[in-house]
């Protein structure tokens, strides 16, 4: 069964949260690398057999790719790693609730697992807009466990985009 949980205090594995919070710390990492590079804070690590096999931070502006998202960087380089475009036995942790493109890939990749730090709530695709882990008309279904460093996550964009508006920038 699909789980999402946006309240940790919920949590029936407190030992699963303490390695969740240790991943989203190293997710947190490459969001406030993205956001020195003045790009969204939104970072992503693939974790397969207790290691980070990818690792991602949101990087549109460098790149000029719309599709350069955290989470499609991180699944990038985990398949190059695993040599295999299937990431079976793998867990996703992202800094932000995944976008309709980044759940498609999820789907696609065959992420078993993902865990999200804030929600999403104009472009979420597991929780808050749309729920495409668990949609039972697609080949693929994750499971899923939000609000993990939730307020971190979640202040490191507030303040992105808070910078940005004293800046008049979008």
């Amino acid at each position: 069964m699909n789980r999402s949980d946006t309240d940790l205090s919920d949590s029936d594995d407190p030992l699963s949260f303490d390695v969740d919070a240790l991943y989203m710390v190293r997710a947190l990492q490459l969001a406030d690398q993205a956001a020195s590079e003045d790009e969204v804070p939104v970072g992503a690590v693939v974790v397969h057999g207790g290691r980070v096999i990818g690792a991602g931070y949101n990087q549109r502006e460098a790149l000029s790719d719309p599709t350069a998202h955290a989470e499609m960087i991180a699944i990038t380089q985990a398949a190059s790693t695993l040599a295999s475009w299937r990431l079976e036995d793998c867990t996703l942790y992202v800094t932000l609730e995944p976008c309709p493109m980044c759940a498609g890939a999820i789907v696609q990749a065959r992420v078993p697992r993902v865990v999200y730090g804030a929600r999403d709530p104009k472009a979420g695709a597991v929780d808050s807009l749309f729920r495409l882990l668990d949609d039972p008309r697609l080949n693929h279904r994750a499971s899923s466990t939000g609000g993990v460093l939730a307020d971190q996550c979640g202040l490191l964009l507030s303040e992105f985009f808070a910078a940005k508006r004293r800046q008049g920038k979008k």
